[in-house]
């Protein structure tokens, strides 16, 4: 059956999925959620394995900080794989699918484990969506991506003074966000937070977690024609981000839509940096409208 005739049994409505990108959890979007709560629209955030009520905070972490622990206390994350996170989601989506049909969304890495759901089990997606995430298709994974012409005004870089050591000695990418280094705050505005207040900024870095797995920007995490690509999809471009740019993103979307010409992307634009915040309102609207449909 195809997704448009699926579409005409299954009336009931949708239920959005939401995936959260790297060191980060369901918290990101509470407030999304929240809002389209209050419209009458079923949602749920995953907490990918590792993360939210499963975060791993090092003991050097914690107030006082140990430095030089904190750059070599093991991770539980180090074991994690793209393959637990597309089991964890997939399950959800599963779940969800009971009630209805299935809109299932990723936000910057959270973009990976999306397409790799879609490749799993596209019949139980009626919309694949991305915002300001990893669409990765002429190329095989993150890492190429970062690589391009299109992501050279990144700020990512910025980010490096919360780096605690190299991901390949952990097997975790492990980011003091609580460092008392003003850099770390300054990059933090600079990359992630575009126009938040400074008070915004601090709570923000509250919310972000020090360790995220190192294999994500590494894994296969190409979207296949014959699966993901019959799936409906929706690219929310944050025209404000500077850690995945404009230009990278406008190139995810371009190559989606050479590789499945009869199923072109429906492209939103909204002013925002990468980090939102996502209930605001244009950003609720969509959703809220996607879910309408």
């Amino acid at each position: 059956m195809t997704h448009e005739a699926a579409a005409n049994v299954d009336r009931r409505p949708p239920t959005l999925v939401f995936v959260h990108g790297t060191n980060s959890s369901s918290a990101l979007v509470s407030g999304l959620v929240a809002e389209l709560d209050r419209r009458g629209h079923r949602s749920v955030a995953v907490d990918l394995p590792g993360h939210g009520g499963e975060a791993f905070f090092p003991r050097g972490y914690e107030a006082p900080q140990d430095l030089e622990a904190l750059a070599t206390e093991p991770s539980p994350l180090a074991k994690i794989t793209i393959d637990d996170y597309v089991e964890r989601v997939a399950d959800v989506v599963r779940g969800a699918r009971q009630d209805g049909p299935v809109i299932l969304a990723g936000i910057d890495q959270g973009g990976v484990t999306v397409s790799r759901v879609g490749n799993a089990i596209p019949d139980l997606l009626d919309r694949v969506v991305y915002v300001a995430a990893y669409c990765c298709v002429d190329l095989p994974n993150m890492a190429a991506y970062l690589a391009t012409p299109e992501n050279s005004e990144s700020l990512f870089p910025q980010l490096t003074a919360a780096m605690v050591v190299d991901p390949a000695v952990l097997g975790v990418s492990r980011l003091n966000w609580r460092s008392a280094d003003p850099a770390v705050f300054q990059g933090v505005k600079a990359a992630l937070a575009g126009d938040f207040t400074d008070e915004g900024v601090s709570r923000l870095l509250d919310m972000l977690e020090p360790d995220e797995t190192a294999g994500i920007p590494v894994a296969e995490a190409r979207g296949e024609a014959e699966t993901w690509g019959r799936i409906p999809r929706t690219y929310v471009r944050l025209t404000l981000d500077r850690l995945v740019p404009l230009a990278l993103q406008d190139r995810f979307i371009n190559e989606a839509d050479r590789l499945t010409p009869d199923n072109p992307t429906d492209v939103r634009s909204v002013a925002a940096p990468h980090f939102g915040p996502f209930d605001r309102p244009e950003l609720v609207d969509i959703f809220a409208e996607l879910a309408s449909h």
